[in-house]
């Protein structure tokens, strides 16, 4: 049974990240299995599975940008700063000012969207898996204790209004997002929500784009099920499509050679300045459209060297 790569599952409301890696496993028959990015229980959409010797590849897909679609509630706040948390405070917009927000065009809103996009920093929900002296601050939140949180640098490439609609109380956002690494989708509806006066949370959420990944190219965990019952494994896809998007050296037989036995080689491309070795630029190494290593430049005193963060080519 194929056991070595990774899945693109669309991942269903209701399931922890855990529950689908749990899936796959049983799926493919191993436990090696592990994700990207986690998705909380409520959010849905894509969440890359890999299993095997594709867990190799993981540790380089961590820094992927993230796209999610979400529908935010405005008057409305509560503790988790989302539908499945406790109301903490309620302030729906009457109908008149509904009325004067739609005679403006829903200024006070852009104007809030405008700021909230540019923010550099943000402090990450309570109820996160944001580690704190080693324990999840959720795990914190829900013993009553107030977890000490702060400000992470993020980057918000576009934060689009896609629909304005008026459920029941208040009125309701649909919005598209693409964002860094470490980006809380409902922190910006808690944010939105100050701005605007009124309070807001997060009503659903969707990711759709996870680095060079897409949603539209995921599974339904049924859809799975029934090729796996039908001996098609052609929804495992190779890891090494992962790295990818890492800038690449080409080898020749002669490093190819050198780097398989662990000898030091001279770095084969100019790099602009010094290399940061706290924030390592990585490069895939292949030869002949083959993944040999994932590699980084690195200053010794006989010049740059070419350091091996990952070995893949016995694999």
């Amino acid at each position: 049974m194929i056991q070595d790569g990774f899945i693109l599952v669309d991942k269903p409301e209701g399931w922890t990240s855990f529950k689908t890696d749990r899936f796959v496993g049983s799926l493919l028959g191993t436990r090696k299995v592990g994700h990207l990015g986690t998705l909380d229980p409520f959010a849905t959409g894509l969440l890359p599975v890999f299993v095997g010797k594709g867990l190799k590849y993981l540790r380089f897909c961590e820094g992927f940008d993230k796209g999610y679609s979400c529908k935010c509630v405005f008057g409305a706040k509560t503790d988790t700063m989302d539908k499945t948390g406790e109301f903490i405070s309620e302030n729906y917009p009457s109908d008149e000012d509904i009325a004067l927000l739609e005679q403006s065009g829903y200024k006070l809103l852009h104007e809030a969207f405008n700021k909230v996009k540019a923010s550099e920093e943000q402090l990450p929900p309570a109820y996160s898996a944001k580690k704190i002296d080693g324990k999840k601050a959720y795990e914190l939140a829900r013993k009553g204790e107030m977890p000490e949180l702060k400000p992470s640098k993020i980057k918000i490439y576009s934060l689009d209004i896609i629909d304005i609609s008026k459920p029941g109380k208040g009125f309701a956002v649909d919005f598209d997002c693409m964002c860094s690494k470490g980006t809380y989708i409902r922190t910006i509806c808690s944010d939105l929500g100050e701005l605007t006066g009124y309070g807001a949370y997060a009503e659903s959420l969707r990711r759709t784009v996870n680095g060079q990944f897409n949603v539209r190219d995921a599974y339904t965990p049924e859809k799975l099920q029934e090729m796996a019952e039908a001996q098609d494994f052609s929804f495992v896809r190779d890891a090494s499509e992962t790295v990818s998007f890492l800038p690449e050296i080409v080898l020749d037989a002669k490093q190819t050679k050198d780097i398989k036995f662990g000898r030091k080689i001279a770095f084969p491309i100019e790099i602009a300045g010094d290399p940061d070795e706290e924030n390592r630029e990585y490069y895939r190494a292949t030869f002949e459209g083959k993944l040999i290593a994932v590699v980084y430049p690195s200053a010794e005193t006989d010049g740059l060297t070419m350091r091996i963060e990952r070995l893949y080519a016995h694999d």
